[in-house]
This record gives C-alpha cells, sequence and structure tokens, in this order.
C-alpha cells in the first residue's frame, strides 16, 4: 500500500507544494508516496503548477486505511475526515502542534519557519537528494506566498536561504518579480464567489471548546473589496451560522502591510481583547498584522483562555 501526503483542508499554494515535493522525496528514500490534496487548489497555486509544470494533485479527503504524511498541519480540525482509521507514519509542518495523535513513532519534521517549503528543502540536503528542478520552483512559490515576499513576522533566515537555494535550482532569476506575479493573481477576485472567497485560504481552530473561523485573502490594493465587501461580510455570517461561536475574515494589504479584519461573533469584544483596538462596528483595522499563524491565532487564543 502506498503512502499519501496531504496538506491542510482550503489547499494553499504551501500545502499542495509541499505534499508534491514529500511525495517526490519519500518515494526516492523511503517508500512509495503520492501527493493529494483536500480540495481544489487556489488560483495562485494552480498559475503555480502551471508554470514550473506539476500537476495538481488527486482530491481525496477519507484518510481510512491509508498510511498519511501530513504537510502543514497537525489540527485535526485541519486534516482529512477518518484520520484516527488510517496511520499517520510523518508530520512536516512549520505551525504549533496540533491535537494529532498517534499509537506508533513517527518522523517529525516541525520548525519555527516561515513556511513548510522551506523545511522540505533542508529534507531533501539531509537524505542527500536533489531537488528536481519542478519542485524546485513550487517550493520557491510557496515560500513567497507564506511569508508574504519576506514581509511576514513569520519569515526567517532560513526561508531566505532557502528562496536563494530554489531560485538556483528552478532558474528563476528574479524572485521578487516572480512573486508579485503571483499575488496579482491571488488578488484577483473578479469571478468568484464569495464562499469560494472565504474559503480560498480559510482554518477552522478549537478554541477553549468553541469553534472559530479565520479566513485570510491577500492582496496587493484593499480597493478591489470595495464592492464585495458586503457580500462577504453577509457569507461570512452563512458560515458562522454553520456552528461556529465567532468567523474572522483577514483582508490583508501585503503593500501597506496591515489587515482590515471583518467580524461575525457571539462576542465581538473578543477582538479587542485580543488586539487591544476596538473594532468599528463589523470590522477593524489592524496595523503591521500579515500573519494569522503568528499575529492572529495566538491573539485569540490568549483572549478566549482568558
Amino acid at each position: 500500500m502506498s503512502i499519501i501526503a496531504v496538506g491542510h483542508k482550503n489547499p494553499d499554494t504551501d500545502t499542495v507544494a509541499s505534499a508534491i515535493a514529500i511525495a517526490d522525496l519519500w518515494s526516492k528514500v523511503k517508500e512509495e508516496t503520492k501527493a493529494v490534496a483536500q480540495g481544489e487548489v487556489a488560483p495562485e497555486t494552480a498559475f503555480v503548477l502551471e508554470k514550473f509544470g506539476c500537476a495538481a494533485p488527486e482530491i481525496m479527503t477519507d484518510a481510512t486505511d491509508q498510511k498519511v504524511i501530513l504537510v502543514d498541519h497537525s489540527d485535526i480540525a485541519q486534516s482529512m475526515d477518518n484520520l484516527d482509521k488510517g496511520e499517520v507514519v510523518a508530520v512536516v509542518d512549520h505551525h504549533k502542534l496540533g491535537d494529532v495523535t498517534t499509537p506508533n513513532p513517527l518522523e517529525m519534521w516541525v520548525w519555527p519557519v516561515g513556511c513548510t517549503g522551506t523545511v522540505i528543502n533542508a529534507m531533501y540536503k539531509f537524505y542527500n537528494v536533489e531537488v528536481p528542478k519542478n519542485i524546485a520552483g513550487v517550493l520557491l512559490c510557496a515560500i513567497l506566498s507564506d511569508t508574504v515576499m519576506f514581509k511576514s513576522v513569520t519569515c526567517t533566515d532560513a526561508d531566505k536561504t532557502a528562496v536563494e537555494e530554489l531560485a538556483k535550482i528552478a532558474g528563476v532569476a528574479d524572485v521578487m518579480a516572480l512573486g508579485m506575479e503571483m499575488f496579482n493573481v491571488k488578488s484577483a477576485v473578479a469571478g468568484a464567489s464569495m464562499n469560494d472567497l472565504i474559503f480560498r485560504d480559510y482554518k477552522d481552530f478549537d478554541m477553549s471548546g468553541k469553534k472559530v473561523g479565520i479566513g485570510q485573502l491577500e492582496v496587493v490594493d484593499l480597493t478591489v473589496f470595495d464592492e464585495i465587501k458586503d457580500g462577504l461580510y453577509a457569507e461570512l455570517e452563512k458560515v458562522k451560522a454553520d456552528g461556529r461561536h465567532s468567523c474572522f475574515l483577514l483582508l490583508t494589504d501585503i503593500m501597506k502591510e496591515g489587515s482590515e479584519m471583518l467580524i461575525v461573533s457571539d462576542d465581538p469584544s473578543i477582538v479587542e481583547k485580543a488586539f487591544g483596538v476596538a473594532p468599528e462596528g463589523t470590522k477593524v483595522y489592524l496595523e503591521g498584522v500579515m500573519s494569522r499563524k503568528k499575529q492572529v491565532v495566538p491573539n485569540f487564543e490568549k483572549a478566549f483562555s482568558a
């Protein structure tokens, strides 16, 4: 039985690129492994895969009777259905350790860096395996995406070094130009439904027993949302109504380095508790906030547990 490598629900570029890369590496040094994804790829990811000639992974959502490598997550809420009916054999991630448990020892690579792609670049070197050119390209893009072209507080020197190394392999001369190409694709909202936009980069979290959803849309100019913000809010209300205590949507301006957050919550005061800024009605602007992982989730977790 082959192993599957899979990232979190609502796959982003890092989760897809990481599954593809780990499937390649594991197949060469361990056992035959296949990359899968828990949903359709987002526009940015589709652009990256096409640019570097990689196929989108097969969609699979059930882990029953599967050996599984988790990439870019270790939270049950973000993982495959029936994960307890499969066997997790490895975790490769750059987030806090989640609530996935295993009955057997496993291989773990969980580093405090800006992107899982950075960890995987190090794994290729550890196993003395050359990174294929096309995979170097998608890993490079994953790092640029997750670190918001090095602007995110999550970015580390290790991420910047990995980008230099991967760019040489992929034959990319101007990584910043590539990054802007990606973010221009990511900024496109025309033709997308409100539901698609909210779930383009969305995760559910368990915060002191309350289900909290946090989505994020990163763009080069927040004015692209001017005509659809009311529609996004109305859709966010629907998502919240599906058994959640709160739903938040970060609209992140990568050029101005800040985020406007739309708020739907049973307790809107939780936002001021978390960030020290009082919302203006159903939204709040958070200066300098760009990272859900490092600047938003920890603040909310602390506020919800208070």
